[in-house]
């Protein structure tokens, strides 16, 4: 029998929670729920009023992965729902904007993945995001060389940026935009890319293109489109081991010397916030906004 908890007066469904999930480490599912609850505070910020994709693993990493994007069979009716626009028609996807439904979802063994606008207004792009990706056997430092050249770069045109780890092998950059489309917010990266290119061509490629990237760090500006989502800040990956898409500050991406020195497990973020807060707190507060030129 599937035990019931209460969570802030909501009854959760939780299931399997002795199951392993990530056979390296022995991190179970009960352990990714516990984590979940325990950076409730930090990461609900950055989850609601956004339409969130979940990206599935039931199984642990190892198992299936799939995306489930429209409102799952089984929803509690008090998880907040939102219709969205989509190219093939309008969806209702899941809105995560509390600790039960924090919990609920979590208990369905799911990356967050959130698109860069709110769905009270999909029309306008409010994040600017750039996936730094290392092509071996580049890694998270080179990443941060370029992510430092591009937050001066963003800085010149008035938008301040935030660092996260991506939880598997690059860095994320995001920043506070307002009175853009995900048009124009993509026209926007597409040129700072390409830009980045021009001024480390050893180090940068703005293209996809594969037979490009070994030794480079690919300035990914494509998730700025309305219809693309971006692993959630404090979002556990579904890798090899429990790592998490975790806040950094500045000063640790100027000083990064090794990859294992941005790599964070669930347990490190949990006494990091315990520490710090939110190292992107600013972002959800609108510190640093900015207007694209």
């Amino acid at each position: 029998m599937t035990p019931i908890t209460e969570v802030e007066g909501r009854r959760v469904a939780l299931s399997n929670l002795d199951k392993v999930l990530y056979p390296e480490t022995g991190f179970t599912k009960g352990e990714l729920l516990h984590y979940y609850a325990s950076v409730a505070e930090v990461m609900l910020p950055h989850l609601r009023d956004r339409a969130v994709s979940l990206l599935r693993y039931p199984d642990g990493p190892d198992g299936q992965v799939f995306f489930t994007k429209n409102v799952p069979p089984g929803t509690p009716d008090w998880v907040m729902t939102a219709e969205v626009p989509r190219s093939e028609g309008p969806a209702r996807m899941v809105v995560v904007r509390d600790l039960p439904s924090l919990v609920w979802a979590a208990n369905l063994v799911a990356e967050f993945h959130t698109h860069q606008w709110l769905v009270r207004s999909p029309e306008e792009a409010d994040r600017l995001v750039f996936d730094l990706d290392p092509g071996a056997p580049a890694t998270i430092v080179q990443c941060c060389e370029v992510a430092l050249w591009l937050r001066e770069r963003l800085a010149a045109d008035g938008i301040e940026a935030y660092a996260k780890t991506a939880g598997s092998k690059g860095l994320h950059l995001l920043a506070a935009v307002r009175g853009s489309s995900s048009e124009r917010t993509s026209e926007y990266a597409k040129a700072l890319a390409v830009e980045a290119e021009r001024a480390m061509p050893r180090l940068v490629v703005h293209r996809m293109t594969k037979s490009l990237r070994p030794g480079k760090v690919f300035v990914d500006w494509s998730q700025n489109a309305g219809r693309k989502t971006t692993a959630a800040p404090y979002t556990v990956r579904a890798r090899v081991a429990p790592l998490v898409s975790a806040p950094v500050t500045w000063g640790e991406v100027e000083g990064c010397r090794g990859a294992e020195e941005l790599e964070f497990l669930a347990g490190d973020v949990v006494g990091r916030v315990r520490e710090s807060g939110d190292l992107m707190r600013g972002l959800v507060e609108g510190r640093g906004v900015g207007e694209l030129p």
